[in-house]
């Protein structure tokens, strides 16, 4: 009873009405559940909510060159994102998890959370065609199309360090990695970055050389902009 309840409120959350709530039962089942399970759903599902928010995007926003619609999309469509929207529509309570990913939470995961979501969406084109399928993506991102992210803060440390000096004309970054430590399943990098013209070194370490860099980037722009502020070298 209280499975029907919250399906139930499911369809309430989704505003659209199934002809075939088969659909909806295979998009909310875990692989760990059936071997019938939602990941065809989420496959087709992800392709029509990246074209969606690209189109939307597109349209809403003519002036905004396309690296930057690809982060924006980029950040509405990641996981994160779409696991915020299965908490809202409460997905844990209703999808179909294997004991083992049961006992282990799975029904608090992110990632299977974010999945249902693309299955949900993947059902609803399935069972109403592309259009119920687009309404529902544009209701539900209805407020973060409307506010979406700052663009800079999308930007990838490394490309934000690169953007800031290039703005205030110093020269551009050198990452050098200066030591690999563990075994090969588990290595740290470490890397410098230099910027000879400024005098700055600062150093970074991750579990792949590109997030060491990320990480060293991230200190030399806080050294940036501390010692030199909005100024611009002349």
């Amino acid at each position: 009873m209280a499975q029907l309840n919250a399906i139930n409120d499911l369809l309430k959350k989704l505003e659209y009405s199934f002809s075939d709530l088969t659909l909806l039962d295979e998009a909310l089942t875990h692989r760990s559940f059936a071997s019938t399970n939602n990941e065809r759903l989420e496959f087709l599902g992800d392709g029509i909510l990246n074209f969606v928010i690209a189109d939307e995007l597109f349209k809403a926003y003519p002036d905004v060159q396309e690296g930057d619609l690809s982060r924006l999309r980029a950040n509405l469509v990641n996981k994160e994102s779409l696991a915020v929207i299965a908490n809202e529509l409460k997905l844990g309570d209703v999808i179909k998890l294997g004991s083992g990913e049961l006992k282990s939470g799975g029904f608090r995961r992110p990632s299977i959370l974010a999945d249902a979501v693309e299955s949900i969406l993947g059902s609803v084109y399935c069972d109403g065609g592309f259009q119920s399928a687009r309404d529902l993506i544009v209701r539900l991102y209805a407020d973060r199309l409307a506010s979406p992210a700052d663009l800079q803060s999308l930007k990838d440390p490394k490309t934000q360090l690169q953007e800031l000096l290039q703005s205030r004309r110093f020269s551009l970054p050198d990452y050098e990695v200066t030591e690999i430590k563990g075994q090969a399943h588990a290595q740290v990098f470490h890397v410098r970055c230099t910027i000879d013209k400024i005098k700055i070194e600062v150093n970074g370490e991750g579990k792949s050389r590109r997030k060491a860099e990320q990480v060293a980037a991230e200190k030399a722009i806080k050294l940036v902009n501390e010692n030199f502020g909005n100024k611009k070298n002349e």
